[in-house]
This record gives C-alpha cells, sequence and structure tokens, in this order.
C-alpha cells in the first residue's frame, strides 16, 4: 500500500475502509475485521456512524499491531465546541478501546467549530492525536480556518469522485499543504458509475472493473481514498488497483467526465445545514 506524507510528516495510506452508513454493529465489526485481513491498513469512522465500539472491538481481535493501523475518526456538530469536542474525543478513545488517534476531523463546518479544532489542536501538542483536519470544508471556509488557526489542517476530507473532482478545491488545499481525502469515492452509485462507458473502455485496457477505474483516478491523483462495501470480494476488489497504471491519456479522459457539482447534498443549501445541526449523537 503505497502512503501520503502529510504536511506535519506522519504517513498515511492512500486507500482506506470506511464504515459510514454499516449502522448494525455485528456488521461493523465483521466487515472490519474482514478488511484488515485483507490488507487495509487504514480505518475511517465517525461519532455520527455510531459504530465506533464496533471498529474498536474489530482492531483489538486482530492480528495487525496498532500501530500499524491509521485510525480516523471525526467530531460531529453537536459536540462542537472546545469542551464538549474534547469530552467527545475522550470518548471515542473509549468506544474505540485506544490510547491515541491517528487523525481526527472536524466532520462539519457548522456550529462552534473553531472551538472544536481548538480542542483538537491541544489534543495534538498532548500526544493523544498525531494529525488533525477537517472534513465537508469548501474553499472558503477552509480557506478562512487556515488563516486563523494555529495547526494547519493535515486532512481535508471531501466529496470527490469522477464527476465531482474538486478541482478547485485541490488548488487551494496545494497552496497551504493540506492532503485531500475522498469520501463516496464511487459516488455512490450515481450517474452510473459502475456501468459509465469511458470508465469501461478504459479497464478492459486492464481487464478492470470500471469501479476500479475510477478509484485508480482517484489514488493516481495523489487524492486518498476510503471506498466502502460489507461484501468480502468487493473489498478484494477495491484493493487490487495497485497493479496496473493508468495512462495519460486515461486520466485525460476520466478528467473530462468532471461536472464540478455534487451528486449528493450542497453543503451551502440552507435546509442542509439547518438539517444538520438538528441531528444529535
Amino acid at each position: 500500500m503505497k502512503t501520503v506524507k502529510l504536511n506535519n510528516g506522519v504517513d498515511m495510506p492512500l486507500e482506506g475502509f470506511g464504515v459510514f452508513q454499516v449502522t448494525d454493529l455485528t456488521v461493523a465489526e465483521q466487515a472490519v475485521t474482514e478488511a484488515l485481513a485483507l490488507g487495509y491498513r487504514l480505518l475511517d469512522t465517525a461519532q455520527f456512524y455510531q459504530n465506533e465500539t464496533a471498529v474498536g472491538k474489530a482492531i483489538l481481535k486482530s492480528p495487525v499491531p496498532r500501530e500499524d493501523i491509521f485510525l480516523t475518526t471525526k467530531v460531529w456538530v453537536s459536540n462542537a465546541g472546545e469542551e464538549k469536542a474534547r469530552a467527545s474525543v475522550m470518548q471515542s478513545l473509549q468506544n474505540l478501546q485506544t490510547d491515541y488517534l491517528d487523525l481526527v476531523l472536524v466532520h462539519q463546518p457548522y456550529g462552534d467549530y473553531y472551538g472544536t479544532y481548538r480542542a483538537l489542536e491541544q489534543l495534538y501538542h498532548e500526544g493523544v492525536i498525531r494529525a488533525i483536519g477537517v472534513s465537508n470544508f469548501l474553499p472558503d471556509r477552509y480557506v478562512d480556518l487556515v488563516k486563523n488557526v494555529e495547526i494547519v489542517p493535515a486532512v481535508n476530507q471531501l466529496e470527490t469522485h469522477v464527476f465531482y473532482q474538486q478541482k478547485e478545491a485541490r488548488q487551494w488545499l496545494q497552496k497551504y499543504g493540506t492532503q485531500i481525502e475522498s469520501w463516496g469515492p464511487f459516488a455512490e452509485g450515481g450517474h452510473g458509475l459502475f456501468t459509465n462507458p469511458t470508465l469501461t473502455r478504459i479497464g478492459q485496457q486492464y481487464q478492470k472493473t470500471a469501479a476500479q477505474v475510477a478509484l485508480r483516478f482517484l489514488v493516481q491523483s495523489g487524492i486518498v481514498a476510503i471506498p466502502k462495501t460489507v461484501h468480502q470480494d468487493r473489498m478484494a476488489q477495491n484493493l487490487a488497483i495497485w497493479d496496473f497504471e493508468l495512462s495519460e491519456t486515461d486520466m485525460a479522459k476520466i478528467q473530462a467526465l468532471d461536472e464540478e457539482q455534487t451528486v449528493f447534498e450542497d453543503h451551502r443549501d440552507p435546509k442542509f445545514v439547518e438539517r444538520i445541526n438538528g441531528l444529535r449523537v
């Protein structure tokens, strides 16, 4: 597994395993167990996913040493603010049965996220967290944060896939030295990604699926990807993207698929913001 060096020198795997929407704790634990056995070393969870305990159990029973696992969680909006965020991270540590976290992100740019970030900065200085960052911070909020905090985010996790390549955001992240990480790398099947003619034709050259091409495009572009599935065969397929390389022509064809807009929710939509602020963990 290739890694990328974050702005504080910490190495982060370029591909990992996500557990968003895996709400059945037994299923979540089994999925993480299988993912670790297959070779995944980056695990991505969040307080909002409500499956940290399952992830922790899987890590604890795995023969893979904790230090070989890059573990990420995120602070939810209802835990925003310096004191609440700190307490919530301590609870996450208990849930995950670990004494440190490799990466903690501010999950959404709402509520007192500055207070949340200050709590993460302090925990970073204390050695409880190896790297801190944000999620869903579009360029305007990201730049404003960078200009008003002590530690530049190591990571910004954004909706990123072949149909929404975040070209503008990536320019700003590169300017300030923040690594982009993709959530929703398959656009959850939106826009017919799994049968897209361009991805399918390219895949035929390498005996790969459209999904594998979509993932390879991301990691080859230097974007960390965290595909999610609870099916072991698909976990293996998602991991089988390191034995081929897309040509410059292939990359250009995929870059042309970019529609430059979300296929999910607009984080600047007041109705979406209203709804997110009403969700509790």
